[in-house]
């Protein structure tokens, strides 16, 4: 029985991935910032077994706690799917705002806690291989510029969360040369504009998101798929700066100084 770990799993697309892999017999680990909707999450999923895992990723600090705990906590850990994340508003309007390490808040929340709890938890996808890491990403992406990381200049919410996930995406690929052979990393962008609290006007239903996001956690034929783009259930290109490996050897030193990875 496959162990899946999903953060931001009590709402929106991560929530419906949960029920989706509970019915097809997985252990699903339910991330969550807030205790009562881990616990609600987990009593709405069918099957027995599955736990709940509390840290907010605005601080990494306790992505750092996060990490342990599921070291300490789990066996093995068969995929991880990382879906947390914040849209292009969030309450307190249009404004800068920080993390609680003082870094842009959509990048902390939407890529650097994904990108640090990897690292945290990589040993353990290792020892369970095969294994997959699936990286929620986004078709809207813009470019990172490496002379204002933290957008400290010219600042948008638009703008932040594009360069958040075309982070992500950066990293998929890095992370995909560098993974032992069956462990694989892949990104998508589930469909647009999904019905959840970060969209104001839905395009696509979840059940879209979740299919598409789902092949890349269970479908056998991708097994051996790795540094790969997805949108809905088609391979695509992603922003050209994706396939630059300063850009992507860049932003992993700019990660690991951000994060504090040694």
């Amino acid at each position: 029985m496959a162990v899946i770990l999903i953060t931001g799993a009590t709402d929106g697309l991560g929530r419906g991935l949960a029920a989706a892999a509970a019915a097809e017999g997985a252990t699903v680990l339910v991330h969550g910032r807030s205790r009562e909707r881990i616990n609600a999450t987990l009593a709405e999923l069918p099957g027995e077994g599955h736990r709940g895992y509390r840290a907010d990723f605005s601080s990494l600090g306790e992505v750092r706690r996060l990490g342990d705990d599921l070291r300490q906590g789990e066996q093995r850990l068969d995929v991880l799917v990382n879906n947390a994340g914040i849209g292009t508003d969030v309450p307190g309007g249009g404004e800068r705002q920080e993390s609680r390490d003082g870094h842009e808040l959509r990048f902390a929340v939407n890529y650097l806690a994904g990108y640090l709890l990897t690292r945290e938890l990589l040993a353990l996808l290792e020892r369970s291989a095969p294994a997959r890491i699936v990286n929620v990403s986004s078709a809207g992406q813009m470019p990172i510029d490496f002379d204002d990381v933290m957008l400290e200049r010219g600042y948008s919410g638009t703008r932040a969360y594009c360069q958040s996930k075309l982070a992500q995406i950066l990293f998929t690929f890095d992370l995909a040369e560098r993974l032992p052979d069956g462990v694989t990393a892949t990104a998508l962008h589930p469909a647009t504009y999904m019905p959840t609290k970060i969209v104001k006007s839905p395009l696509s239903s979840l059940e879209e998101g979740v299919e598409a996001t789902m092949r890349l956690v269970a479908d056998p034929a991708l097994q051996h798929v790795s540094g790969v783009y997805f949108d809905g259930l088609s391979e695509r290109r992603a922003d050209p700066q994706a396939y630059d490996p300063e850009a992507r050897a860049r932003l992993e030193a700019a990660s690991r100084e951000l994060a504090d990875v040694r």
